[in-house]
Parts: structure tokens; sequence; C-alpha cells
């Protein structure tokens, strides 16, 4: 090792091997060596290695580098490897969720820019598993327009898996600030009705992410009529050890600036509207739901508001402990478009909203559907939609510009159909309980809805026919506008859309894409010591 660089910092002059992991976990040799070292230096602290690989290798060890997100592994010993090959790392080791291709806008803010915080103040977190806490916050009062550039989470030290997510929402103006006195658990029978009124969501983080920056010409407006006065801080908390004594103070960060820019941000929420009409069976290796952001419904809306269409930004991508993979397909008059955005290795604890590589136009009658895909091989009753971490949600959250007047665009499976699969013949009516009760058959008379879902027997052949019968449903349409008013078409059936000519990806190709190359963004910092870099691009769950 020679010291080039003085101060104790070398840059070190050695080979990078490519390593994979076979099934029983050993570590070989590839033969097909596909990382290139860029550079590498270590001090007393840190070793740096800048590497670069192409995307897609075609190489059998090797997995292609997508948007989706990749968990890298990675491990290392104290001494440098030799001829032998690399030394066990014992407990030098970690793993770390990554968007390696998140095509992401700069996060350099001018030399100081102005801040307000949206914190919770000591909320006790329940002994229960799952927690949503509403809080609602006056926003600061402004003299002129100001535009929101970056949103940070503020997120207690030692808090970083109880706080799952946090939604901000824009609430109605009409309230006296006594409103503000406290919080209180949300969509509790008690929630104050002030909380009801706040159903614009105008800002989403989840837990993995980072702060996020709007692009250059965007920005999030405050100080107009039109903007919020009152918004209500959702904090869904996750205690699946039930532990007791926890207080947090945990939030969002919000940095604004009087030098507004040309557009203002808006929020879309698509997919399927929370409800226990999403079902999902258990046993299945895999099971596909889809929620409709309908033609009727952008058809409406954008010609009312912008006719010549919004133009996304970004996406998040929403789903609890079952999901495994999540898409935002686009249709206009019966071809799809390109995916909006995917990810088809979902992580539960690492959701972040994705940089759109180039902006994508939304035009009335377009239509979009959130496909997640979900495992619950390890389930023996059924899933069902709701706010529970063990419920399931299939969500996109659609950051665009110009705004609009439009909030949530999604849709609710019809049950009467889902049910009658089980040999559901009759229910009680009028409905004056809930969950609903089933009148006959006779093995679930008297039975919830739930309950009978429950009692069927289910088997994968069963839950394929299911999901097959499913995604052919009509749905019942949502359409929301920004002040808590419904479009026309809120409450109508429409059909999933007949799709004429789906998307075609590009094959793959070997040895493409070094523009991306991954050394241009990302370089490893890891502690002291040699970091076996092979072994975290390849197969058997390990990067590649």
């Amino acid at each position: 090792m020679k010291d080039r660089q003085g101060g104790g910092q070398r840059q070190k002059q050695i080979p990078l091997r490519d390593y994979f992991t076979n099934a029983n976990r050993e570590l070989k040799k590839d033969t097909q060596q596909d990382y290139h070292l860029e550079y590498a230096m270590e001090n007393s602290t840190h070793t740096i290695i800048e590497f670069t690989r192409e995307l897609h290798t075609c190489d059998i060890n090797d997995k292609s580098i997508t948007e989706s997100t990749v968990r890298v592994i990675w491990a290392y010993h104290h001494e440098d490897v030799g001829e032998a090959g690399p030394k066990y790392h014992d407990s030098n080791r970690g793993t770390k969720s990554l968007r390696l291709l998140n095509h992401e806008t700069s996060k350099v803010l001018p030399t100081v820019v102005p801040y307000f915080d949206l914190v919770n103040q000591d909320v006790p977190i329940p002994n229960k598993g799952t927690t949503y806490w509403c809080q609602m916050f006056k926003i600061p009062v402004f003299q002129e327009k100001h535009h929101v550039i970056k949103v940070e989470p503020v997120i207690q030290r030692g808090h970083e898996s109880l706080v799952h997510h946090i939604l901000l929402y824009q609430c109605s103006s009409s309230f006296n600030d006594s409103i503000l006195d406290y919080g209180h658990e949300c969509y509790h029978p008690n929630m104050p009705d002030a909380f009801l009124t706040c159903e614009t969501v105008i800002f989403a983080w989840a837990i993995g992410g980072e702060g996020f920056s709007y692009p250059p010409h965007v920005g999030l407006s405050l100080g107009t009529p039109l903007d919020p006065r009152y918004v209500l801080l959702e904090v869904h908390y996750d205690n699946p050890t039930y532990k007791e004594g926890l207080i947090d103070n945990s939030g969002l960060r919000l940095f604004h600036t009087t030098d507004i820019r040309k557009y203002d941000a808006g929020v879309i929420e698509a997919g399927l509207w929370v409800s226990l009409f999403h079902t999902i069976p258990p046993g299945m290796p895999e099971f596909r739901s889809e929620g409709h952001c309908t033609l009727e419904c952008l058809e409406e809306a954008l010609e009312a508001e912008k006719p010549s269409g919004i133009h996304v930004f970004a996406v998040l991508l929403h789903a609890h402990l079952a999901g495994r993979g999540i898409r935002l397909r686009h249709f206009r008059k019966g071809e799809e478009m390109r995916l909006l955005a995917y990810d088809d290795d979902f992580d539960f604890n690492f959701q972040e909203f994705q940089y759109l590589k180039e902006e994508q136009t939304i035009l009335p009658g377009d239509n979009l559907i959130t496909e997640c895909r979900y495992n619950t091989k390890d389930r023996a009753r059924m899933t069902w939609g709701g706010l529970s971490t063990r419920n399931e949600m299939c969500l996109s959250y659609l950051l665009y510009y110009p705004r609009i007047n439009l909030t949530r665009c999604a849709s609710i499976p019809d049950i009467m159909e889902q049910l009658q699969f089980i040999g559901v013949k009759e229910i009680y009516r009028p409905v004056t309980t809930w969950p609903f009760i089933i009148k006959s058959p006779k093995q679930y008379k008297n039975l919830s809805f739930m309950d009978a879902m429950n009692k069927f027997k289910w088997a994968k052949k069963e839950g394929l026919s299911f999901n097959k019968l499913v995604l052919s449903l009509p749905v019942n349409v949502r359409c929301s506008k920004t002040d808590n008013a419904e479009w026309s078409i809120q409450g109508m059936t429409a059909l999933p859309p007949h799709v004429e000519r789906p998307y075609k990806t590009e094959p793959l190709v070997c040895g493409a894409s070094s523009s991306s190359s991954l050394h241009r963004n990302r370089a490893l910092e890891l502690p002291v010591g040699f970091v076996v870099l092979g072994s975290m691009l390849h197969s058997t769950g390990l990067w590649s």
C-alpha cells in the first residue's frame, strides 16, 4: 500500500475480485469478472472503494441492476485478502436497502434557507402493535407566497424503526386555534371532528426514506388563499413487541423560500381505497391486487382543471408487510405506456419517493393502475385492507405539477361477487352492523363476512381462481377534490380497462448502460478493513 495523499490517507493498490455465493452460502470466485475498480482509499477510520459494473452483465451469478430496491450486504475482515481468498468476516457485516438508480434531483440548498418544524410533542405510544397518531398544526403566517423546496423527516433518535410513515394533510381553514392544543389517536371514535376535514395529502414519507427535494421549477405553495393554513400530521407507529413507556417527538421539517418557482406542486393518492373489501387469501406465494385511477375520474377532473395534462415528477409506492412488488401502470386509449414507477423487490422498511428519470404527462381520459404483489404463505387467515401493518394497502402517491383540484383517484372492488365465490347467497338487509352479517347458506349463517371468508377452506388452487375473479370485477370509483368535495363521478361503477396493446419492454442488452454507471453516484464508505465487494452484488439474496 502506497501513501499518496499524506495525512495518513492512502490509496490502496489491490485488485478487485468478483465473488458470488452458492446455495450453501459459500463464497466462490466468479469466472466472469464484471467489477472494475475505479478508486480505493483508506485512512484511520474509513475504507472507500469506488467501482463500476454494467447494469446487465448476462452472468448467471449476477442480478441485473434496475430501478427496484436492492439489498446491499457488506462484510469485511481486518486483514486484506490474500491468495487464499477472503477470510470470514465474523460479526463485521451489515445490510441496507437502496435504490441505486433513483434519478434524484440535487439536495444542495442555498447557504441559509429558513425552515419550520411540524413535530409531535411527547406523544405516549400505546403498548400495541399499530398506532396512528394525529396532531393538527397551524402553518406559519406568511405575508407573501412561499414555496417549500425540501422536506426532511425529523425522527427521534432511537425511534427509527418505531416511526413507520408520516402523512401530511391539508385541512379546512375554518377552525379555532383551540384545535391545536392536543393530538389524538387517528380514526378513533372520539377523534375531533375537525380532523375529518383533513383529506388532502400534500406530503408523504415512509420508513427508510430520506429528505425530499422538489425539482428546481416546482415548489409546494404556502401563503396564498388556496394554500393550507392548517395541516394534520399523521404518524404511524409500529410497535410489534408491545414495548411500554415509549414517548415520541418525531415529525417533519419544511424548508421554504420567497424565491418562487414556476409551478405549484400537487399530490394525488391513487390505488386501492383502504377498505376491508381489499381481500387477500392465506397461503398464497403470490397474489395480485389492483387499484384503479379510472379514465372517468381523470377525464372529468383534468378537462375541468387542466385539459393539457399534468406532469408527474416523483412517485411513492406504498404497501405493508405482505407486499413484494408494486407497479404504477399508465394507459392511454387502450395502449399501455411505459411504467410510471415500479419496485419489483419491495421492502416494507424502505419506502421513499422515486424521482422519475423523465417527467410523465397524464392527460384527460388516461387511466392508472396501481398493481401490488403479495405473499401470504406464512399466514393462516385472510389479510384485509386496513391501517395496521398486518393489514394491507396498495397505494401510489404521485407528485406532479401544476396543482389541480384532485386529491384521490382510487377504487374499491365489489364485495358481493367476492362473497359469491365462497358460496354466500344472501346477507341481512338493511345492513345495520359492521362487518355485515351473512344470512345464507347455512354454513355461514349469522357470521360476519370476514368470519365467512376465514371459514372457507383456502388452498392454492382456490386462491388462484379467486385472484382471477377479483381482477375482473367491477370497481367503485373514488374521485375526491381538494376541498373535501367530490367529483360527480364519485361512487359510480367502472370496469377494469381493456388493454388492446400491452407495453412491451425492451430486451435487456448485455453490457448496456455504462452511462448510468454506479460509480458516478455511489461510493461505498465502510469501516476500515478489506471489503468483500464481490459478495455484495450476487445471487441468493445478495445485490448483484
